[in-house]
């Protein structure tokens, strides 16, 4: 069985407002998500958002939901670099954001969810699993050094 969900839950010390800019301001989410340089994104549902993941080449993203300072997701490619996410071969990425009442923080969740359904076969998709589930917590780890080192 091919495992569909990944999900990550971070306590930031930086206030939902701070998190929401480093979640998506383009010189930020490079930092923390891609190669380190500004991705290029129309922030909006519909609107493109396109990594540079280094050696693993470019990678296009469809944002889903934008709705400040609460929740972004988007749909990404699990395929070749460059390819453009559908339904058959894309995965859905959503964050949630939730202010902490018994702190100044913000909680964020991480889910990323649809490898079951990837038109890939069981190995490939549970790989792509497997990886991203290894990689999501440095990415977050990241995003998170970057709130509170913006917020102090």
């Amino acid at each position: 069985m091919i495992p569909d969900t990944i999900e990550r839950t971070v306590m930031i010390n930086a206030p939902r407002e701070r998190v929401w800019s480093v979640l998506t301001e383009p010189a930020f989410l490079g930092r923390w998500f891609g190669s380190g340089a500004p991705v290029e994104v129309d922030l909006r549902p519909g609107g493109l958002l396109v990594f540079d993941h280094g050696v693993h080449g470019t990678v296009p993203a469809r944002l889903q939901r934008v709705e400040p300072p609460h929740t972004l997701s988007w749909r990404w490619s699990q395929g070749a670099a460059g390819q453009e996410p559908d339904d058959s071969n894309a995965t859905l990425v959503e964050f949630t954001l939730t202010a902490d009442d018994s702190t100044p923080g913000t909680r964020l969740t991480m889910v990323e969810s649809g490898f079951a359904r990837l038109g890939l076969p069981a190995g490939q998709a549970t790989d792509r699993h497997r990886a991203n589930s290894l990689n999501w917590p440095g990415k977050l780890d990241r995003l998170a050094a970057d709130c509170e080192q913006l917020a102090a």
